[in-house]
Parts: structure tokens; sequence; C-alpha cells
């Protein structure tokens, strides 16, 4: 099974040099690629609502693709490339010829992802032109790395065009006969660091398809966002939230204020920059550190398939329509109000949190499915009853069955029984929803246990008349 590990590495000062001048060749060759790709673009396309009688196109170029671009590299190494706008000179020779393959192989990908799509036909926006701040990794094949010595602590690695040996912290050891794929060294904010891609033939490749759902072997999960709370399971329970965003708000406010006043270009707005820079990867570090902890807390309840909500992350993050009267005036549309709607549930990361609950979840040989949550948080688990209405509703006072049911948990129950198949079809009928085909007496047992023993969720006793 291919991992990733990351560890924080310390270069020398020469060797840093070398880095930097590994990213501003790479970032001038991506560049140079993606205007090529441009000026092709938009010198060979007609409009088709606008085309004229008679259409004259100029002669068609050839499509720069990439391995015609790949090509030019023996070319560009002949000599020194100057750069028009600042007239430095770049040596494409002192780079590994794989991280500039690998630069033209990100130009074609980010490319085709602008006209064509990925692989769910989800078009990405036009590329940007990278500057130095922007363009910060570099990817080196693992037949250009040699392991040189790897102490208690410490992993010495051999580099291909790199002067001297590189000095990677280990804080954690590495796994007994591992395969080294390749590596990635990005420059952030306090200094270099090094991801490894290995191979652990320890670690078995996991076939999602293995693993049937049950209702036993299922967790349910819903995403909560209200107060301190961060997920709800159908186990009954609750994980809690982090808002590392909203806790370092104000500092990194201050921080970023600061730094506008500075003139642009001086040492102190460069200085205020990286504090800046600072500041935002705490608060990512914190929010990593977080998914990590709630994902293992998750799967070492001995559950085999998780299942979660199919959220639309963008469209809960838009901003409201604006709203205009006769004369042309602004109305209000509720937009101050979702703005930090809109800020809580970036905060939250439920994207970044899904990805690394899937990646633990496959190491530890369980399956992770996303599900359509539509109507999960409105019927009552037990009862095909529409019951929460409104998003304040946060509980349910059952009087039959003298059970007060948290609204949460119920959701989470209902996504597991969404991924298990038992959900009920809903189908609106004059406005009002109307319950099809149902199965929730099957599960009414188990529902109804979960609901009892639930911290949030209490029963009283049943008073009876003499």
């Amino acid at each position: 099974m291919l991992l990733n590990y990351q560890y924080r590495t310390y270069p020398s000062t020469n060797q840093k040099l070398q880095f930097n001048n590994w990213l501003r060749v790479s970032q001038y060759w991506y560049n140079k690629q993606l205007g090529e790709r441009f000026d092709w673009y938009e010198n060979n396309r007609c409009s088709i609502d606008s085309c004229p009688l008679i259409c004259s196109l100029p002669k068609l170029r050839e499509n720069p693709d990439f391995y015609s671009q790949k090509k030019q590299l023996p070319l560009i190494k002949e000599d020194l490339v100057a750069v028009q706008h600042s007239g430095e000179l770049l040596d494409f020779t002192s780079v590994p010829s794989q991280t500039l393959q690998d630069v033209s192989k990100r130009v074609d990908l980010a490319f085709k992802r602008f006209l064509q799509g990925d692989s769910n036909r989800k078009r990405s926006g036009r590329p940007r032109f990278k500057n130095s701040a922007r363009y910060r990794t570099l990817r080196i094949e693992g037949q250009a790395i040699t392991v040189e010595r790897v102490e208690k602590d410490w992993l010495f690695l051999s580099i291909s065009k790199l002067k001297g040996w590189l000095k990677v912290r280990l804080h954690r050891p590495l796994p007994e006969g591992f395969i080294l794929k390749n590596m990635l060294l990005t420059k952030k904010s306090d200094g270099w660091y090094a991801t490894i891609c290995l191979e652990d033939p320890t670690v078995p490749v996991f076939n999602p398809d293995e693993v049937i759902p049950t209702w036993e072997n299922t967790l349910g999960m819903d995403a909560v966002l209200h107060e301190n709370d961060y997920l709800a399971t159908s186990e009954g329970s609750k994980l809690p939230s982090l808002k590392s965003f909203r806790k370092s708000e104000k500092r990194l406010a201050l921080v970023s204020h600061r730094k506008e006043k500075k003139r642009k270009g001086s040492k102190s707005r460069r200085k205020l920059a990286k504090r800046q820079g600072r500041e935002h990867q705490r608060i990512a570090r914190a929010r990593i550190d977080h998914a990590f902890k709630t994902a293992n807390a998750l799967v070492r309840t001995g559950k085999k398939v998780f299942v979660h909500e199919d959220l639309n992350l963008k469209a809960l993050s838009k901003c409201n329509k604006a709203k205009l009267d006769e004369d042309g005036k602004f109305l209000p549309n509720g937009q101050r109000a979702k703005s930090g709607l809109n800020k809580s549930w970036n905060d939250a990361a439920f994207g970044q949190f899904f990805i690394t609950l899937e990646y633990i979840a496959g190491k530890a040989g369980a399956r992770v499915i996303a599900v359509n949550p539509a109507y999960t948080s409105q019927l009552l688990a037990y009862r095909d009853e529409i019951v929460f209405t409104d998003c304040d509703m946060r509980s349910y006072w059952d009087a039959k069955l003298s059970l007060n049911v948290d609204r949460d948990i119920n959701a989470g129950i209902n996504i597991k029984r969404v991924g298990l198949g038992l959900f009920p079809m809903l189908k609106r009928r004059k406005g009002n929803l109307v319950v099809g085909d149902s199965t929730t007496n099957s599960t009414l047992k188990e529902v109804l246990a979960v609901l009892k023993n639930a911290p949030e969720a209490y029963t009283a006793p049943v008073l009876r008349s003499v």
C-alpha cells in the first residue's frame, strides 16, 4: 500500500539556495508552457454564436501538449535562458530532469481540467500563472534519491544534482522494508518539508467492495456544526469541534492590518507577511491535527463501514443572491447572518476531514460511503413522521414513548439507514412530503435502544392512573 509520510528537513545554506533556484526555474518553465497553451487557445478558436458567413481562420498551429512541450527541454538546456522582464539567467541543467518533466505534467493536467474537466466532468477555473508565493513544491522521483544513512531520529538522503546529503528529521519511524517511490519538497513559512511517498509491503492493498455493510458494523455520521458539536454518530455520541480559525481570528486580523499599513517591498512588510503566514500555518495544522484525531477515534470503535453525508460544501458556503426593489436599491437578503455560517462551514473543513477519514479507514480495512442526506434530519428514525421542520428545533419530545429525541443523533441514525438501503422513499405531493415504501419497522428496536441510551436523550417514567 502506498503511504505518504511528511517530515521536516534541515538543509544547509547552500542547499537552501539550490532549492530556491530549482523553484525559480520550475516556476519559469511552468509559466512558459502555460503561456504557450493560452496563446494557442486564443488564436485558434472562433465563437459559435457570432460566426460570420465567410469565416477566415488563421492557419492552425500544432496544439502544444505534454509530449511536444517536454521535447523542448533538451534544446533549452543547451544554453542559459534569459528572462525578458528581469534579465536574470536561468540554468535548466541544474534541476533534475524528472522534476522539469513533472512541471510539464502539472501544466497538462491543469489545462485539461480547464477545458475538459476531471473524471467527474467538473471543470476547473482558468489556470493561473504562478508567482514565487504560489509555486512552492518540487517533485523528485525515487530513482534520483538514495538513502545514505538512517539513524535513530534522522534520515540522510542523497539527491541527484544536490550538493551534500539532505538531513531529514524522523519524528516517527519509517516502516521496515519500505520502497521509496518519490518525494515532494515543499517550502513553507517555517522551512522546508519532505513528503515521502513509499510502499509498505506489510500493509495489504484494501478493496472496499470486500466489506459488506450490516447494521452491526456500520456507523452513521451527521455533520452537526452547532455550538461545540462537530459530528453526531448513530451510536448516540457526539464529537467536539475545534474552531481553529475562530480562536485565531483576532490575532490574524491584527497582523494583517499592521502589514497593510507598511510600504510594499519594505523589510517590515516582509517580516509581517512571514508572521501572517505562520498564523495561517498554525490554523491549518490545528485543523489537520483535529481531523486525524477525530478519524482515529472513529476507527477505534471497531466499525468497518462509515457512512457520512455527501455535502455540497461549495453551495453551503455560497453568498446569497442580491435583492433589488423597483428603484434599484438593495434589499435585505440575510447575507450578514449567512456570512457567519459560511465562515463556520469553512472553519469546520468537513471535506478535508472526510478525505482524512477515508485514508485512516483504508489503512484499517474499513470502508467509507458518502450518501445523499436529503430529509435525513427531518424524519424520525423509528417512525415515518416528519418532525424536525425547523433548524432551531434541536430536540423532540415523544409523549407516546416518553422519549426526548436529539435531532443530530436521529439524523446520524437516518444516514446509517440510507447507507444500508433502509431509508423510506419520500415524495412531494402538493408541497407536502409523503412517505412511500418503508422499512422502518425492521430497525425499530435497534433505533429505540440507541436513542434511549444516548446522553442527550432521556426517558421519563410513565405515570399510571389509579
